[in-house]
């Protein structure tokens, strides 16, 4: 029988099921407490708190595909109509509300160059295309950065927008010429996404993470869902079973929230793990069991009800109260931050959801919505067009001294040479910096300080310690080549004939030894970022070498271990801003997390002549969890990942301090 369009859709009955409303509660809260950074005992609890964004997507494909479904294969009819407005009626209120409780504070807040790429993103927010936005823009998700931009959390909604909008015409076309293929053609789309969701998350990850066409196998999991549950009838009725499969189900899920991390390739096979946990929740859920009864709680319920606005506040929040360097010192401002999101998220649902979706009229919701829309559009046209209004604040420019230094000798860079490594001085006892570029920006400083009765060789270029080991990375990765094999052999040249002298040692270990990426930062050799390449080594193989070479040093030598130096993951010196104050801190947090591995494995390195310094402590606090980035008058870091001239005296003083308690 041919599909026809009717006006209206006629009336089905969609029952409703509470627990689903619990899973959302899950959902927004592994989401927002990830966001916030929640700590216990100084570890980031949530840390895979991002999957919250997965379990709503396979509840939407579930819920939407329940809605279209159960109209085209009870009625073989379907409203475009009465589906689009409901959409509409349920996505733009709060969305529209939102953005324009957002625009005075943005006005005021926001510095121009910000305020215009606040403008420019509420555009695409609008056009639900902001996952084109944010990918386009290189912002990572998760990156330090990234909270700086109130509205990158709507990437998520413009994907699920996106499936709204073609997802029911490419549903009826197959409906009308290939119905009895239905299965297999979703089935097929959905393995052929997480195919592209696992090969891109390898190889192009910010556009596998921003881009429908690795999110819509998720969404296709409920989808095959509510295809199932209709033309059974029914769901799983078997007591024992669904108790069994829906605990397993939480049980996934909380997995995934708990132990996933920044580091895993996301979306990939992987993240089967929560979605099949969604999957398990959503099938075998039934009224009168132990796991719908502890969903459906009125709290869970609640909380789940108002997900939406919860999840909409939420980010806009921390982001102006980031941008205002109140942002999140204690676990104590962070919960009053998201108590704030929920007063306000039980207010817009009430007041501006709620309304819309049920009381007022179609003709005065469109009218409404349009010259809001328009209004907000202009707005910010106006703003993009005078680039953020820069004579609003005045713009401060810094000195020299913020900026970030290498030594240089006859012109020419010490840092990165392979050969004729600079030396200073004629002391016959040598101070010997070896390391990366962390070392590298010590040098400038480091030596101009030191005792004339010392000579400075700074061999700083990349890590020593890994180019040990660069024969063990894959060698298809066509990384491992003569220049770093002969570096090696004159590094090991010059220390095999070290007598008598000072090593200092260190550098971006963690990156090095455990592969763990500073958000917003991936290691890169001959141009190509390690993310992509396959490795073949392990940490402890590093670490066996790492120690051996140590003992072998302490024999003839004194050996000064410089601890990570913090990577704050971004650039101070695009936010030359008039009020020093205002600048991004980065929590302590955050550093023991991504250092934690080489922290426990230095603490284990215990020997005589071995001295350890550690940069954090001069930096980071402990109790009000803060790592400090500029004072009243200088930057500490000049990038995401060295430390400014002033950032590099501070270390400094801390090994020059060691250096004259070995004499």
């Amino acid at each position: 029988m041919p599909v026809r369009v009717w006006p209206r859709a006629p009336s089905l009955k969609i029952n409703y099921r509470p627990e689903i409303d619990g899973l959302r509660c899950l959902a927004v809260i592994a989401v927002v407490f990830y966001h916030a950074q929640i700590t216990f005992n100084e570890n980031i609890i949530f840390t895979g708190g991002f999957i919250g964004v997965d379990i709503f997507f396979v509840i939407s494909g579930y819920l939407i595909s329940t809605i279209i479904l159960k109209e085209l294969l009870e009625t073989d009819n379907f409203s475009f109509r009465y589906f689009y407005e409901r959409r509409v009626r349920r996505i733009l209120p709060a969305l529209l509300f939102i953005i324009l409780c957002s625009l005075p504070f943005a006005w005021i807040f926001l510095y121009p160059i910000e305020l215009e790429n606040f403008s420019k993103s509420i555009l695409y927010t609008l056009g639900f295309s902001s996952n084109f936005y944010f990918h386009f823009s290189g912002l990572e998700y998760g990156s330090p950065e990234s909270l700086l931009k109130p509205f990158l959390h709507t990437w998520s909604l413009s994907v699920e927008e996106q499936y709204y909008l073609i997802f029911p015409i490419i549903l009826l076309g197959i409906f009308k010429y290939f119905k009895k293929y239905l299965v297999l053609l979703l089935i097929a789309s959905l393995l052929a996404s997480l195919f592209f969701a696992d090969w891109g998350s390898r190889h192009y990850p910010s556009s596998s993470f921003y881009f429908i066409h690795t999110r819509i196998w998720e969404l296709l999991c409920g989808s095959l869902l509510a295809y199932f549950e209709i033309k059974i009838g029914s769901r799983s009725k078997e007591k024992y079973l669904n108790l069994i499969f829906s605990l397993i189900g939480l049980f996934l899920i909380f997995l995934s929230i708990i132990y996933f991390d920044d580091q895993i390739f996301h979306p990939s096979f992987l993240t089967l793990i929560p979605v099949l946990g969604v999957i398990l929740v959503i099938w075998f859920t039934n009224k009168g069991d132990i796991i719908t009864k502890t969903l459906s709680n009125k709290i869970f319920v609640g909380l789940g009800l108002i997900s939406y606005s919860f999840y909409l506040w939420h980010y806009v929040i921390f982001s102006f109260a980031k941008n205002l360097d109140i942002y999140f010192n204690n676990n104590s401002e962070k919960f009053f931050l998201i108590l704030i999101a929920i007063l306000l998220s039980i207010f817009t649902f009430f007041c501006i959801e709620q309304p819309f979706r049920k009381k007022v009229s179609f003709k005065f919701f469109l009218s409404s919505i349009f010259f809001t829309t328009i209004i907000i559009i202009l707005i910010n046209l106006i703003i993009i067009d005078n680039q953020g209004f820069k004579k609003r604040i005045k713009v401060k420019n810094y000195q020299e001294k913020h900026t970030f230094k290498y030594l240089t000798q006859n012109g020419k860079e010490c840092f990165s040479r392979n050969k004729d490594f600079c030396k200073f001085g004629e002391g016959q006892k040598k101070i010997i910096l070896l390391g990366d570029s962390h070392l590298g920006s010590l040098s400038f400083d480091l030596k101009n300080r030191i005792d004339k009765n010392y000579s400075f060789v700074p061999i700083t270029n990349v890590s020593y310690f890994h180019t040990r080991n660069l024969h063990l990375i894959d060698k298809r990765s066509k990384i491992v080549n003569k220049n770093y094999d002969e570096l090696r052999e004159r590094i090991d040249k010059i220390l095999k004939n070290s007598k008598n002298n000072i090593i200092i040692l260190g550098g971006a270990t963690s990156l090095y030894f455990y592969h763990k990426r500073v958000k917003g930062r991936s290691l890169h050799w001959e141009g190509q970022f390690v993310d992509k390449i396959k490795f073949e080594y392990n940490p402890k193989h590093i670490e066996d070498d790492f120690r051996n070479i140590i003992q072998d040093l302490l024999l003839d030598n004194e050996v000064i271990l410089l601890y990570p130096i913090p990577e704050i993951g971004t650039n101070l010196q695009t936010k030359k801003f008039e009020n020093m104050t205002r600048i991004y801190k980065y929590p302590y947090s955050d550093f023991l997390y991504q250092n934690k591995e080489v922290i426990n494995f230095y603490d284990s390195l215990n020997f005589a002549k071995l001295h350890k310094i550690f940069p954090h402590e001069v930096f980071c606090d402990k109790v009000s969890n803060l790592c400090k980035t500029h004072d009243a008058e200088n930057f500490f870091f000049f990038d995401g990942y060295h430390p400014s001239l002033s950032g590099a005296k501070m270390i400094n003083n801390l090994i020059l301090e060691k250096i004259n308690k070995t004499n």
